[in-house]
């Protein structure tokens, strides 16, 4: 059964993103002006701002660990509450619109150079974060089913279960502990490869 949630949760993860990513594209190109024209994402000054800085990982690893962990800690608890399955939606959609926004923004302003650049944005982080954020939104889901969803009486037991808890919070620790080697990426090795890329801009 838990593996039947896992594939079917998996779909509508997915499924969501899509649709978020869709929205994203489609944003841009019915906006053209306000984001290209008019917009300064990914202009001509802020790819030179980036070129001309080269931020050293120990200025970046405290704010990036500070975002990553609050998303993840705000994941977590969130899951625990009655409204945890409507806010993982939204917020997988909003993770799909932004990726949409930034991929259509930067393939419409560089071609082929701008996917090079988004890649380079990614790389190598998300490696690892991609798959820890995916893990995470399939463990606040379980959770969540685990506390509301309508159960026979004796499977009902489980969200009484210490097992299941401790089973929950050794998983937790792990998912972390893979954002944060991903954040050390993200500050450490990631400014390297971004300042290498943005030399063709």
């Amino acid at each position: 059964m838990h593996r039947q949630f896992g594939v079917k949760n998996g779909y509508h993860i997915a499924y969501l993103f899509m649709i978020g990513l869709f929205m994203g594209i489609l944003l841009v190109n019915l906006g053209h002006d306000t984001w290209i024209r008019n917009g300064s994402l990914l202009g001509t000054e802020m790819m030179n701002r980036l070129k001309n800085s080269r931020p050293e990982g120990e200025g970046l690893v405290g704010y990036i660990l500070r975002h990553r962990l609050f998303t993840g800690c705000l994941l977590c608890l969130v899951s625990t509450t009655l409204v945890g399955m409507p806010f993982l939606c939204v917020y997988i959609c909003y993770m799909g619109l932004s990726a949409g926004c930034l991929l259509s923004v930067a393939v419409v302003r560089y071609g082929i150079r701008g996917l090079l650049f988004m890649a380079a944005v990614l790389f190598p982080q998300a490696l690892l974060l991609v798959p820890a954020y995916i893990l995470l939104i399939f463990w606040a889901a379980d959770v969540n089913r685990t506390l509301y969803a309508p159960r026979t009486q004796l499977e009902g037991y489980e969200r009484y279960s210490g097992r299941f808890y401790l089973k929950k919070g050794v998983q937790i620790v792990g998912i972390m502990t893979v954002v944060i080697i991903g954040c050390l990426l993200e500050s450490y090795v990631n400014p390297s490869i971004l300042h290498f890329v943005l030399k063709i801009f």
